[in-house]
């Protein structure tokens, strides 16, 4: 028990009462934040979007409910925030050609597809997206982020010579990732390595 003055008056407070240091609330805070995030893209992953509930992320999570609703005030701003989990960055392959680039990258996102969270998780963020703006941002956000290190390769082969300088990046990129996406979500055929380097021929062919 701790003794103090205020105003003439002698207050006490206990050890429960006593302010925590800002640096060990901080801590308090960032790791209450991720298990939260990680309970809510887990969610995600298992229902998307439209069965998603704060009441089942405190429920798994163990974090109360009011302190969910103080980082996140709705329910969509959770779910935007979890899904900017699925924005990670991702490195640029350097092998010494751009085939050998756009292989590394291409056999990565081919392997990922069946299996990767963020892959269960995309379609319901495409259907929400037609209807709200800001799943419309967080879906541009991530396919820009899975495009980044295409165009990066596709680029820096441009400031090479290996492509032309008049080469439309944007059109590349379609044409190498759309046959993926497609397999994965439409046609569901096997993305195989096969494939994969089929797509690659055609692509780099056409250039």
């Amino acid at each position: 028990m701790k003794y103090f003055y205020d105003g003439g008056k002698m207050v006490t407070t206990s050890k429960e009462t006593e302010r925590v240091p800002a640096a060990n609330l901080n801590r308090r805070v960032e790791r209450s934040r991720h298990t939260v995030l990680t309970t809510a893209f887990e969610l995600l992953s298992e229902g998307g979007v439209a069965s998603f509930t704060v009441d089942e992320v405190a429920r798994r999570s163990g974090v109360a409910k009011t302190t969910i609703y103080r980082h996140w005030p709705t329910r969509e701003a959770l779910v935007i925030d979890a899904c900017s989990r699925m924005i990670a960055e991702q490195e640029t392959p350097d092998t010494g050609s751009l085939e050998g680039d756009v292989t590394a990258i291409l056999m990565e996102i081919a392997h990922l597809l069946p299996t990767a969270n963020w892959s269960f998780v995309l379609p319901s963020i495409v259907d929400t997206a037609e209807r709200n703006p800001e799943f419309a941002e967080i879906h541009s956000r991530i396919q820009r982020g899975h495009a980044a290190p295409l165009r990066e390769v596709l680029q820096r082969a441009a400031g090479k010579g290996e492509l032309p300088a008049h080469a439309d990046v944007s059109t590349i990129v379609a044409a190498l990732l759309g046959p993926l996406f497609y397999r994965r979500w439409f046609s569901r055929e096997p993305i195989d390595d096969q494939f994969v380097k089929a797509i690659i021929q055609q692509a780099l062919a056409s250039l």
